[in-house]
């Protein structure tokens, strides 16, 4: 399982029925992924817009239609090209900052309306603009939104699902990403015709879409008992896990909610917990799930992804038909993962996509340096095909494995007094790391060339040999045993567990022996995916 609760009985699950209401919220809530994806998918389109280039980055344009200046890979090397996608990400960093605080103090759904008011000011702010300030301030303001969604929507899904489909609706979240991204690589290609130089506009436009559903959403939704709870609104929390469980006997799961946010409470410094020796293990794989996530190169080729077809070749309309494709597979690779990643488990996904994705872009870097030079793009139409279908070999892999296993691992690892303190320091590792790729991903493809996929195919081998040997399998093992069953088994990291806790003795910063030896509650106020 992803996460969630359990009795005494390790793996058992409490009575609960999959009603309309948890259906309909989760659906509601996972429209801040709609939004995100969106977000991340229309900003490669209208950066190949010839009338979008022309208002606000008249150097790129003229880079762009003029053959004799700069080479192809460095047509739309630009800073502040850059800086228009990845300022999201540096907003939605900082941002995570605040939201963290007003989630745990004042519930999921005032995070997430204060993400769908952000998100609308976003568009409007972007769907007019008239400099590039403007355009900057509504990213920015995206960013927020991004931030605040990242932190309360995923959290959402998971205390308000039943347990046994909750590792589904997390992965729901991811899911509605990639189809923001599609429905944005759609959207793209149709403004993309329209005569009169401001389809961008209604492609930064139509954002609002997503934005308004999680703003209702936010609205109608019920908060989660765990939150209630948390903020002692006891018996409130009990009548909504009654409505969303379906069943009159709560008394069980409300009991566990009662434990979990006690003991949750006593731990007073999550964040310098966090930094001792026992939770290393969980410590450094979730960084170093969120840093191998963005160095596989895939927000480079989804963030630029028409960018990046024009830039081989392929012209401004085929490569935004190419970027749907590679958007619908995205897609259709991620339902693959919500069927498997309880089956196969999760290093034999991340394994597979990792040689998968290596030779994907081994090839893809072949046929670019034989075929697509400084001043050539004469790439052939079956060498185009292969690249496509190579840039789709390489996304299906990321998308069943390290898109969603990125997020999950770290939600099942950590012990339920750093939980939340991890899951904020997983976010802001890969918002960072994300801003960074995106900043840099059009000077680095000047610069390497063809090499940036040879560059990308290098990282899939070192974070593949680091899943080999570090990342051990976490599937169908209940949160509460993870000490037990996974940490004091690996060879390396129960060097850390076991050291630890015999210098600490039986109780360990508010967590009874229990905890120790396996037994604790095993709530999971902080899933994501």
């Amino acid at each position: 399982m992803a996460g969630g609760f359990s009795t005494g009985t390790a793996g058992s699950e409490f009575e609960a029925k999959i009603t309309p209401i948890v259906i309909i919220s989760c659906i509601m809530a996972a429209t801040g992924g709609l939004m995100f994806g969106y977000d991340v998918g229309v900003s490669g389109g209208v950066t190949s817009m010839d009338p979008f280039l022309k208002k606000f980055f008249p150097v790129v344009y003229r880079n762009k239609q003029n053959p004799n200046i700069d080479s192809n890979y460095c047509k739309y090397d630009n800073q502040g090209l850059q800086l228009f996608t990845s300022s999201l990400y540096l907003a939605g960093l900082t941002s995570t900052f605040v939201a963290s605080y007003t989630t745990r103090n004042f519930g999921r759904r005032p995070s997430m309306l204060i993400a769908g008011c952000f998100f609308i000011v976003g568009t409007i702010l972007n769907a007019a603009a008239q400099d590039l300030a403007m355009l900057i301030i509504g990213r920015i303001s995206l960013g927020c939104g991004v931030g605040f969604a990242n932190q309360a929507v995923p959290l959402f899904l998971s205390e308000i699902a039943p347990t046994r489909i909750r590792g589904g609706l997390n992965i729901l979240f991811q899911l509605n990403i990639t189809i923001g991204i599609l429905f944005a690589n759609l959207v793209n290609y149709g403004t993309n015709k329209i005569s009169g130089g401001w389809g961008w506009r209604l492609s930064l436009g139509l954002a609002g879409l997503p934005a308004g559903l999680l703003t209702l959403g936010a609205l109608f939704v019920v908060e989660t008992p765990n939150s209630l709870v948390e903020r002692g609104l006891l018996e409130e929390g009990k009548s909504v896990l009654r409505r969303i469980r379906g069943i009159d006997n709560v008394e069980p799961e409300f009991l566990e909610l009662v434990e979990a946010s006690r003991v949750a409470k006593e731990v007073k410094h999550p964040f310098r917990n966090l930094l001792k020796r026992r939770n290393r293990p969980q410590l450094v794989i979730a960084i170093a799930l969120q840093i191998f996530q963005q160095l596989t190169g895939i927000n480079a080729i989804m963030f630029y992804a028409p960018v990046l077809f024009d830039t081989l070749g392929f012209g401004s309309d085929a490569a935004l038909y190419s970027a749907v494709i590679t958007g619908a597979v995205n897609v259709l690779s991620t339902v693959v993962s919500i069927y498997s990643v309880d089956k196969v488990g999760r290093r034999m996904l991340l394994l597979e996509a990792g040689v998968q994705m290596f030779l994907a872009q081994v090839v893809i870097a072949v046929i670019l340096g034989i075929k697509v030079k400084d001043h050539n793009d004469d790439l052939q139409k079956g060498f185009a095909i292969m690249v496509v279908i190579m840039i789709c070999t390489f996304v299906s892999a990321f998308a069943w494995s390290w898109g969603p296993l990125g997020w999950l691992i770290p939600s099942e690892t950590f012990p339920l007094e750093t939980r939340s303190a991890g899951q904020s320091v997983t976010v802001c590792t890969n918002l960072l790391f994300t801003f960074v790729i995106a900043q840099a991903f059009l000077s680095m493809l000047c610069h390497f060339k063809w090499g940036i996929f040879l560059f990308f195919a290098s990282w899939v081998l070192v974070m593949s040999a680091f899943v080999l040997f570090l990342v051990p399998e976490t599937k169908n093992i209940p949160i509460e045993e993870m000490t037990e069953k996974v940490w004091r088994q690996h060879w390396l990291w129960k060097k850390y567990i076991d050291a630890d806790y015999h210098t600490e003795g039986a109780k360990i910063d508010g967590t009874d022996a229990a905890k120790k030896n396996g037994h604790s509650n095993g709530f999971d106020p902080v899933t994501q995916l």
